[in-house]
């Protein structure tokens, strides 16, 4: 099956893609057959014998079709200056490693230092209340001023994972987007602008998923395994009784990272799950950045005094739409667009902007208000 059009980094490919591989598991197979290049140049019936193993990636027709994958994606990470990252390789984030189920490849986009010394990621419900984005703001506002070389994780989804990244962005803190599919599309759409923002201002978008991959269901739930290990902590911001976020908790748990969840009032359907993580001793109570910092023995840097921009400088086109966001007291993207007679994709870009200077604030439903 060898041939002149395949590379080293085509094998690695192949062989990260395949159904099942993590590391563990690519360890083992690397240990009995020698290579990846040797693992695809033997036959079905050499590897079936050598691995006494009964999985369809031994087939002949599926290495083959995989080596074609690959090859595509070779093409794709090369023509848009995606990093490639093998388990082998010294620049593999060493905390995702030490996780048992971790992939064998990882795609990224941005300079973000993923061996930073304080890694947090920050998730919860996609049905975030005011509560818990104010939370996400001031925790992390507080953090940046106290805590160096900080990184926050979590992932790009709606509700508390994006309050989470653009608290991070406006804070001017390193921010992973850890996504369920490709870099060829980024999900959801309507976070776009803030992805491309993320990879642009210091911070990561990675994927353990190849631009050729079908997206299943099952994406979203195995998407959190890498936002638990990369860090050193998970805090939960708000979740209802059953959720991803408790997943992440779950994960999180099993790599010995610390959890930590923030409380609610009883009856409340998205604290109900951080308020039984904390009864049932799963995860540390949080209130704010002192309590993170007490539970991770983190020492705090010399406070940097904050210079407020009391009347920060806005374009025409920023100030339009504050206007009118005004006047409305709270609108949605749509009627927003209508009303300006703005692309979507257009408003987009001005509204991180503003929300990344303090001046308007998302809401659920891709409402927003000003601050």
């Amino acid at each position: 099956m060898s041939s002149s059009a395949y590379t080293p980094l085509t094998y690695r490919i192949a062989f990260a893609a395949m159904q099942g591989m993590g590391v563990d598991l690519a360890r083992k197979l690397l240990d009995v057959v020698g290579s990846e290049e040797q693992f695809f140049a033997m036959s079905e019936k050499e590897l079936r014998q050598l691995t006494r193993g009964r999985s369809k990636i031994y087939s002949d027709d599926y290495r083959r079709d995989i080596l074609q994958q690959a090859l595509l994606e070779e093409s794709f990470v090369r023509e848009h200056g995606i990093a490639v990252t093998y388990f082998t390789d010294s620049t593999y984030p060493h905390r995702l490693l030490e996780a048992p189920d971790a992939p064998a490849m990882i795609y990224t986009l941005g300079k973000c230092d993923l061996e930073s010394a304080h890694v947090v990621s920050v998730v919860g419900t996609r049905h975030a209340t005011q509560y818990g984005i104010r939370f996400c703001d001031t925790l992390i506002g507080e953090l940046s001023q106290r805590v160096p070389d900080l990184v926050i994780v979590s992932g790009l989804a709606y509700g508390i994972d994006i309050a989470a990244h653009r608290a991070a962005l406006k804070h001017d803190v390193p921010t992973v987007a850890v996504l369920p599919r490709g870099l060829n599309k980024i999900y959801p759409a309507a976070h776009r602008n803030d992805a491309i923002a993320i990879a642009k201002r210091g911070g990561m978008l990675l994927t353990d998923y190849t631009s050729q991959d079908v997206v299943q269901k099952g994406n979203f739930l195995a998407r959190n395994r890498i936002v638990a290990a990369l860090s050193d902590c998970t805090v939960i911001v708000e979740s209802a009784g059953a959720g991803g976020a408790l997943v992440t908790a779950s994960l999180a748990m099993s790599y010995n990272r610390d959890v930590m969840a923030v409380p609610g009032r009883c009856g409340d359907e998205f604290s109900a799950g951080c308020n039984k993580l904390i009864a049932t001793n799963k995860a540390a109570l949080i209130t704010g950045a002192d309590d993170l910092m007490a539970a991770m023995r983190w020492e705090s840097a010399k406070p940097v005094p904050e210079q407020l921009d009391l009347f920060p400088q806005l374009t025409r086109e920023e100030q339009a739409v504050v206007d009118v966001i005004r006047d409305h007291g709270e609108i949605h993207l749509n009627s927003l667009a209508d009303i300006l007679q703005v692309p979507v994709y257009k408003l987009m870009s001005t509204l991180v902007e503003l929300d990344c200077k303090n001046i308007i604030a998302t809401l659920p439903g891709c409402r927003y208000t000003v601050v």
